[in-house]
């Protein structure tokens, strides 16, 4: 029997990946299961029909990731099987994209979100979060910090990066929790995000003739230029609106872990100038979602770590799991804040990279030196176990965070 005989008669088993809500930052025990099963397993999702590949290793994600030969425009097409119950694709979302198309609407908005554009707000954004760092210390102990710092940071930060007037705020933030959540159903998480495009229609609309820096501006005379559709500018800036909040998860998931293992909190008061490195491990480790993310479609055969994936097979892969892998990143189970090289994909990697991930990063480091600096004797005011974390979200992260100081 040849080889590829083999591999098309005997495929992995498909696995059923149920996908509990996890608390705390304990990586999903299934994801673990399947990287030991191999390198390229078969999983079936909650929700969708029938079975994807799964793609764990470091190299062989980034492979995939970066590799024209998957394809995501084909996913419109396809029920693959997902975590989400409510996911449907809007055509001409930049997620569902390929080049040369996913490359010139990412054009558009480039100017606001490379580190340059990024570091254009890095004052206002410092000024945002003294004032709440200010009323946090002015209310005294015990508080949520999640409800005082962590969520109206982001929201806020990514608001002023996008263009949002401030009063609209608080309507972005309730339908981004509904568009995140699978908790409320289906039709809940539908009509959020036609509310939002709807906002957004009006805000880019309006800005047709911008010379604005931020994104809906920039959105806006692109959409003036005709070089983007008022439709693709829409499904950008929600895309974009949407990720700006998972740094509220991200940035809870980090603090939890910073307040439940004291000492490395401790070693980051005393350290301040290996901050950003950990901060980057601190990413590598987090385990900051559940399941994986959106699929490919395989436009070809292709064959990874001995598998063939033929085409038209869908095909997931783990930023988790790569994340963790033992050949890239020795010991991966423990926080080594002296860890270099530290390539880590928290971010994705290839042309889907993650176009908020320079503003998340200046996020993270904000609230780190803030908040060790500011609030010296910080503190989980409960137990690890019993900080609540959400049920039903794509994104994992603490429903609140209890401190005191």
């Amino acid at each position: 029997m040849t080889e590829e005989s083999t591999l098309t008669e005997s495929p992995p088993p498909v696995r059923q990946w149920p996908v509990a809500d996890l608390t705390g930052t304990d990586f999903d025990p299934v994801l673990a299961e399947l990287m030991r099963e191999g390198p390229v397993t078969r999983i079936q999702l909650p929700n969708g029909e029938g079975w994807a590949w799964l793609v764990t290793r470091y190299e062989d994600v980034r492979a995939v990731a970066n590799d024209p030969r998957f394809g995501r425009e084909a996913v419109m097409e396809a029920p693959v099987t997902r975590l989400a119950p409510h996911f449907i694709p809007d055509r001409g979302a930049v997620g569902f994209l390929d080049p040369p198309d996913h490359t010139r609407l990412r054009r558009s908005v480039a100017a606001a979100c490379t580190a340059k554009g990024v570091e254009r707000i890095r004052d206002k954004a410092r000024g945002m979060l003294d004032e709440l760092v200010d009323e946090l210390l002015q209310d005294g102990p015990p508080a949520d910090l999640t409800a005082s710092v962590l969520s109206p940071f982001p929201i806020a930060v990514i608001c002023e990066l996008m263009g949002v007037p401030a009063g609209d705020r608080h309507d972005m933030h309730a339908w981004t929790q509904l568009i995140l959540s699978s908790a409320h159903g289906k039709e809940v998480s539908e009509k959020a995000k036609r509310e939002m495009s709807a906002y957004f229609s009006d805000l880019v609309g309006l800005r047709e003739n911008s010379t604005g820096e931020d994104v809906a501006s920039l959105l806006g005379a692109a959409v003036g230029r005709e070089e983007v559709t008022l439709e693709e500018a829409v499904g950008l800036a929600v895309l974009l609106q949407i990720g700006g909040e998972a740094v509220t998860n991200n940035s809870g998931q980090m603090f939890y872990l910073l307040l439940s293992r004291p000492e490395l909190a401790e070693r980051l008061r005393a350290e301040p100038e290996i901050r950003p490195r950990a901060i980057d491990e601190l990413l590598r480790y987090i385990p900051h979602r559940n399941a994986v993310g959106l699929s490919r479609i395989a436009l070809e055969d292709v064959e990874i770590s001995g598998v063939r994936i033929r085409a038209g097979d869908p095909v997931y892969v783990s930023y988790l799991a790569a994340n963790r892998d033992p050949e890239v990143f020795p010991d991966p189970e423990t926080i080594d804040f002296s860890r270099s090289p530290n390539p880590h994909v928290a971010f994705g990697f290839g042309p889907h990279y993650c176009p908020g991930g320079q503003l998340a990063r200046l996020e993270s480091e904000l609230l780190v030196d803030a908040l060790l600096d500011r609030v010296p004797g910080l503190r989980l005011a409960v137990p690890p176990d019993q900080v609540p974390f959400k049920k039903g979200a794509l994104i994992r992260g603490p429903e609140a965070l209890p401190v005191t100081w």
